[in-house]
């Protein structure tokens, strides 16, 4: 099920089930994941990407061994905030996932998000072959965050 508003994400999530985020990348997939209080995103890893299948696969698995119990796609709008084809092949991706699980999917701005994940390495003195590696999954954990944040909130105010 896919969820366009956050509101809707977070009353059809399982109780006591972490999230996954994901970075979608041409070449890669980051991946991080919460805890299950839903407060804290951690950086998990960086799925080279194939075939869709291979790609699916691969992040179920991911989602089957650490109980996760719903998927926040960063999706990549542009800086004025309309869609362009990247948006759109993220869209493709959750619509044929959708196909495959019955986890709860939306969407999270992740506009800058990869900007803060190289600006987090580089302030830690990360060197350039590192960063390259791990910045996905960085990256993925920025917008997790975001969208726990967001769920947090919603799930305090009155």
């Amino acid at each position: 099920m896919i969820c366009e508003a956050m509101e809707d994400f977070a009353t059809a999530l399982p109780r006591d089930r972490a999230l996954a985020g994901l970075d979608l990348g041409t070449k890669t997939i980051g991946v991080a994941v919460s805890d299950r209080r839903l407060s804290v995103a951690t950086p998990l890893e960086t799925i080279k990407r194939t075939k869709f299948t291979a790609d699916a696969n691969a992040l179920l698995a991911i989602c089957a061994k650490r109980e996760i119990g719903g998927l926040v796609l960063g999706l990549p709008r542009n800086m004025d905030g309309t869609e362009g084809p990247r948006c759109q092949s993220t869209r493709a991706f959750a619509r044929n996932l959708e196909r495959l699980t019955d986890l709860p999917i939306t969407y999270w701005d992740e506009r800058l998000s990869t900007v803060a994940a190289e600006r987090a390495l580089l302030e830690a003195d990360t060197t350039r072959k590192r960063r390259s590696e791990v910045i996905d999954h960085v990256a993925a954990g920025y917008i997790l965050q975001g969208a726990l944040d967001r769920i947090g909130h919603m799930r305090r105010a009155p």
